[in-house]
């Protein structure tokens, strides 16, 4: 695992595992995979050196490779897959890969059922920004360096600590930030106590002389005993760490960052979304923590142009506005409709949204409904099912008939992008963890862009 020379991934266009990937390619290691469909991550990636093919097919992989990463999505009969372990390849899953890389750095791991992406985003650009320096595996993609992996000579590591498939406890942090420990991925841990409980417990992994970075207001605040424990807040004044002179000029945010100890004044984030802000004070706690210099924070801050599909503006001008988020859970789509709400006051807000999983949309349907009620103008595109099998009586139709908003339709991609086009609505966002995100540009061609 030290020196590998030849690395086979199976799903490598996924977010995390090409970050991965990326790792060993800059180390010189031959990386090569397959994954499902071409995107622009794929391509992005073959440009970069790696090989990539995209039919299960055991005559198109390599047989001489040192082991295969595999992430969780890929299903159980996968052709390959199961030909390296019949086979008794050394086969690692993503979350195992990234323990043993992580073994011996610092690391800075950013936990939460939502929030990690962005959160953990801002933090390795402000150490990147900064010079303190820090490798970044990251669930998006940069705005600032398209891409979602950097090394540095640094031995500091930002990762995302994601609670699927309760991958987080492989990790070491010393320093933990936990965003949101609200239900989901209830096919992996049955209730949302279940969660709670392994948030608590990805936090006991914090080492000694580490801290936590946690959301003020959690409701099992109680739980955690981290010793050195810091909340954050962007709208109580009880958390450690909140702001102060909020002001909204030219659809930016401006504020002070307030602490018992130290005070930040006038920084500003070019980034919409309430939440964003929130997000940005965890980057800023762990700023402080490693005594990067306030106007170090404050330029790296301004500077930062998002994370490609969180809170995006595909177009922004007079005539029309786009936003492409990742959303894909009540309260994500909450967050993400005050966002937009906050900036754009008096505007229409007409919001497409693919459901994410048929048990996501099953177990949180009446989540979806009330924060989809938020908006002006509803339209529901089919569940996307990404690795799950069709569940009897489970559509978007079940959202739908659940939402007390008026103005409100379940559309095809085809019937969709017809409306679009006929209507050409002013304020439009489209969100979803799916393949929406396919259908952004040309919905931003049908508004002659």
């Amino acid at each position: 695992m030290t020196k590998p020379s030849n690395i086979y991934f199976i799903g490598i266009g996924g977010i995390g595992m090409s970050a991965i990937a990326r790792y060993y390619n800059v180390q010189g290691v031959k990386v090569s995979g397959y994954d499902k469909t071409e995107t622009t991550l794929t391509k992005q990636l073959q440009q970069e050196g790696i090989e990539i093919h995209f039919e299960d097919n055991i005559d198109l992989m390599p047989k001489q490779v040192d082991f295969v990463i595999y992430t969780p999505a890929i299903p159980k009969d996968h052709t390959e897959l199961n030909y390296y372990v019949n086979n008794n390849y050394t086969v690692y899953k993503r979350s195992d890969v990234l323990k043993i890389i992580t073994e011996n750095s610092f690391n800075i791991c950013v936990a939460g059922t939502h929030g990690k992406t962005t959160t953990s985003t801002i933090i390795g650009h402000l150490l990147r920004d900064s010079n303190y320096g820090c490798n970044a595996f990251l669930g998006g993609i940069a705005a600032n360096y398209n891409t979602n992996f950097w090394s540095s000579k640094e031995n500091n590591v930002v990762v995302e600590a994601d609670e699927y498939d309760k991958s987080f406890f492989k990790l070491s942090p010393n320093i933990a930030i936990i965003t949101a420990v609200d239900a989901d991925h209830l096919d992996i841990y049955g209730t949302a106590e279940e969660v709670e409980n392994a948030f608590v417990e990805f936090s006991q992994k914090i080492k000694e002389g580490g801290c936590l970075l946690l959301k003020h207001g959690l409701h099992i605040r109680e739980k955690f005993t981290t010793p050195d424990l810091c909340t954050y807040s962007v709208s109580d004044v009880n958390a450690n760490i909140h702001i102060q002179n909020l002001q909204v000029i030219n659809g930016s945010y401006h504020f002070d960052v307030i602490n018992n100890y130290w005070t930040i004044k006038d920084v500003v984030l070019n980034m919409g979304g309430l939440h964003n802000i929130e997000n940005a004070l965890a980057a800023i706690g762990v700023a402080k923590y490693l005594k990067i210099e306030d106007e170090k924070i404050k330029s790296a801050l301004a500077n930062f142009k998002g994370v490609k599909r969180r809170f995006e503006y595909i177009v922004k001008n007079d005539e029309h506005i786009l936003i492409d988020d990742y959303a894909h859970h009540p309260d994500e789509l909450k967050a993400l409709i005050n966002g937009v709400r906050s900036i754009y006051t008096n505007e229409k807000l007409t919001i497409v949204f693919q459901p994410h999983l048929y048990t996501r949309t099953r177990d949180f349907v009446y989540g979806f409904a009330a924060s989809l009620d938020m908006a002006d103008e509803v339209i529901l595109l089919p569940i996307y099912p990404a690795r799950e099998l069709p569940i009897e009586g489970i559509s978007s139709e079940i959202i739908l008939n659940k939402m007390n908003l008026a103005n409100k339709q379940v559309l095809s991609k085809e019937s969709m992008m017809n409306y679009i086009n006929e209507n050409k609505p002013k304020l439009i966002v489209m969100a979803g963890a799916g393949d929406i995100d396919v259908l952004v540009y040309k919905v931003c061609e049908s508004l002659n862009y």
